[in-house]
């Protein structure tokens, strides 16, 4: 199996903007004319139970959307943690929301990268654009879409269903950008 060929998990609890994240990757990947599956599931409760999805890019038609290992995946809550942190592959990125997972025996065959999306979103003015900073930190750090493209997907997705909020989840997302460069420069 040649070209490219991306997996992602995000997972946390509901009302965390879970899917919204997985939606976004998803769209931007579309945008740049690449196969993508995007399946969501969710825990009992809605809000405040388990909320994951499954994203899976790819240059070729896609025989699985099931994502049983997954390149990269997004974690913002200690339950997502325990339930998904073995399942990225050696060598794969695992973010993580720093304010709400404590991770203190991180991964070594992993890159392990700590966003403290919580406080800056709430720095932000909200703390509903945390995913949004755990989104810029994404695509900064791995190559499953353009930064470019992401921003763009960002501003036609979020900008025309809340537009007051636009400004915010941009900055959101430069903010998470930032936090991923630094950190991966170290």
């Amino acid at each position: 199996m040649g070209g490219f060929y991306r997996s992602l998990i995000a997972a946390g609890f509901g009302g965390q903007g879970i899917m919204v994240l997985g939606q976004l990757v998803a769209y931007t990947a579309i945008n740049e004319g690449r196969h993508v599956t995007w399946i969501p599931s969710y825990g009992p409760e809605m809000r405040g139970g388990t909320a994951n999805c499954g994203v899976v890019v790819s240059d070729e038609e896609i025989a699985s959307p099931v994502v049983a290992e997954a390149d990269v995946a997004v974690i913002m809550n200690n339950p997502s943690l325990e339930k998904f942190k073995d399942k990225v592959k050696p060598g794969g990125l695992l973010i993580y929301n720093s304010d709400l997972v404590n991770y203190p025996n991180p991964r070594t065959d992993i890159t392990v990268l700590p966003v403290p999306a919580h406080s800056v979103a709430l720095s932000l003015g909200s703390e509903k654009v945390s995913n949004i900073v755990v989104l810029g930190a994404l695509v900064e750090a791995c190559d499953i879409v353009s930064k470019e493209a992401c921003l763009e997907t960002i501003k036609e997705k979020l900008g025309k269903r809340k537009p007051e909020f636009l400004p915010m989840n941009l900055e959101a997302y430069k903010k998470g950008q930032e936090i991923a460069k630094e950190y991966l420069s170290k």
